[in-house]
């Protein structure tokens, strides 16, 4: 019996994976910086039976180790447990967690070599930089999503590219009204909520929260993905079904079941880095500001999904939804008018 991993797990092994890699190379710069040390003309030479390359296994061995142990707390346990605390609070639960590896790794070298305190200072100071920086870089990837943080530091979109890409803009149902009930502080948790909880549906879907805007997620696509086994549609009825799911938990802490209306449409987009001291990835085009009216006529329609014809076009729908022609609609601030296409979900029991 096959087991799915989500899409969100995935990811997280993927950047476990980096970790240990990483950390084994470190583990091997150690190991290449003490031999030169050991050959200089202050030192006192290594100890019998000592060998280069036992050195790099042994340091490669422990960064594994390491990584597994460190990196799996840092990927499955602190950034999901803490991923709503301040940064200096995670350094905190990372610096304690990690006395405990330091401990346990100074033991393993104990085994192998005199494990004084000289070494166990010098190998904590180079390992506590090591897990900070790794720390500091998955909190970076978590504020730039998956992915982008890589193509910023490599500099793909340094000069501005052309992009065939679907967006979404998923709206909250009556936002203005639960506002009002709520309050704000209680609404900020409600959206708070919404956003963690509708995450893994997006990325199950190959969806890219690309930003959030007041009670508003915009998500796009690589065209491709999107449109393969009609992932932007299913991205919707997706997190309408997630949040149906999790009902009791937003009745018990709101009083009600939050619900979204969206818009999609494709094209051409061009994607740029913009910004100096904030730098990001922004798309801009035509498209965007289709979306957005696309997704402003739900309300008039009654529909909780629009999705231009121009993408109904492309995609491959089946028989698990029904799709109804709303003809020729002029859009606020568009000269020509677009036919627009409402998506129903087949229900069956």
């Amino acid at each position: 019996m096959s087991v799915k991993i989500n899409r969100q797990t995935q990811q997280k092994f993927q950047q476990l994976f980096i970790i240990i890699l990483a950390w084994m190379m470190t583990g091997v710069i150690i190991a290449v910086f003490e031999d030169l040390v050991l050959h200089t003309r202050n030192s006192l030479g290594p100890v019998p039976g000592y060998t280069l390359i036992s050195s790099i296994v042994l340091n490669a061995v422990i960064g594994l180790f390491g990584a597994l142990l460190g990196g799996s707390l840092l990927v499955f346990f602190i950034n999901v447990k803490y991923n709503d605390k301040p940064y200096g609070y995670t350094l905190l639960i990372v610096a304690g967690s990690f006395l405990g590896i330091i401990l346990i790794v100074n033991e393993i070298l104990s085994l192998y070599e005199l494990g004084d305190s000289k070494r166990f200072l010098k190998n904590g100071l180079v390992w506590a930089i090591v897990v900070s920086i790794t720390q500091l870089l998955l909190q970076i990837n978590s504020k730039f999503g998956q992915g982008i943080f890589w193509d910023i530091i490599r500099g793909k979109y340094n000069t501005p590219k052309e992009e065939s890409r679907i967006f979404m803009f998923l709206d909250l149902n009556s936002s203005t009204a639960i506002a009002e009930s709520l309050g704000d502080k209680k609404y900020h948790e409600l959206l708070k909520d919404i956003f963690i909880d509708i995450t893994n549906p997006i990325l199950e879907n190959r969806g890219e929260i690309y930003q959030y805007v007041g009670d508003e997620v915009v998500i796009a696509w690589r065209y491709d993905e999107g449109l393969r086994n009609n992932k932007c549609i299913n991205c919707f009825f997706d997190i309408k079904a997630h949040l149906f799911f999790l009902k009791g938990k937003y009745h018990e802490k709101y009083g009600l079941l939050p619900s979204f209306k969206a818009g999609i449409h494709c094209g051409k987009i061009i994607a740029g880095e913009v910004g100096i001291i904030k730098r990001d990835i922004t798309y801009s085009g035509d498209v965007l500001n289709t979306t957005s009216r696309i997704q402003h006529m739900c309300k008039e329609f009654n529909q909780e999904m629009l999705v231009s014809i121009v993408l109904i076009e492309e995609l491959q729908l089946t028989d698990r939804y029904t799709t109804q022609m709303l003809g020729a609609i002029k859009l606020r601030g568009k000269e020509k008018e677009m036919q627009l296409v409402a998506v129903k979900p087949v229900y069956t029991r």
